[in-house]
């Protein structure tokens, strides 16, 4: 699972949850993985991105907790290449291979197993 795939993901699926959003990471194998750098997509995503949530799953994960993240997105950002890189590293390039969500509210733990998070729930969570 990558960063802006969890930047995505909330548990207010789960009945009677008001606050499942953003899913704290706890992640057991983490893997880096190059992708081909492509900063316009990069910053078309800058729009639709929570920031703060990137920069917390980012403190989360091992590999990259100690990258410099700005406090907050301005302009003149997308405009910096090194910066686009570093977005591009933080956001595609680091992998939870197995771990957890977890939900804010509820504590209730939703698998990452082989990359993919399963948010399925079960018949007393719908």
């Amino acid at each position: 699972m990558k960063i802006l795939t969890h930047n995505m993901l909330t548990s207010n699926i789960i009945k009677n949850v008001k606050n499942g959003y953003p899913l704290k990471i706890s992640a057991t194998e983490v893997q880096e993985v190059e992708v081909d750098f492509n900063p316009d997509f990069i910053r078309r995503q800058l729009q639709k991105l929570n920031w703060s949530v990137i920069r917390e799953a980012a403190s989360q994960l091992e590999p990259i907790k100690d990258v410099e993240l700005p406090e907050a997105l301005t302009d003149d950002m997308k405009e910096d290449e090194e910066m686009l890189k570093t977005i591009h590293h933080v956001l595609l390039e680091v992998e939870v291979i197995e771990g957890a969500l977890i939900c804010p509210e509820t504590g209730r733990e939703f698998p990452i197993n082989k990359g993919i998070p399963n948010m399925l729930l079960t018949d007393e969570e719908v």
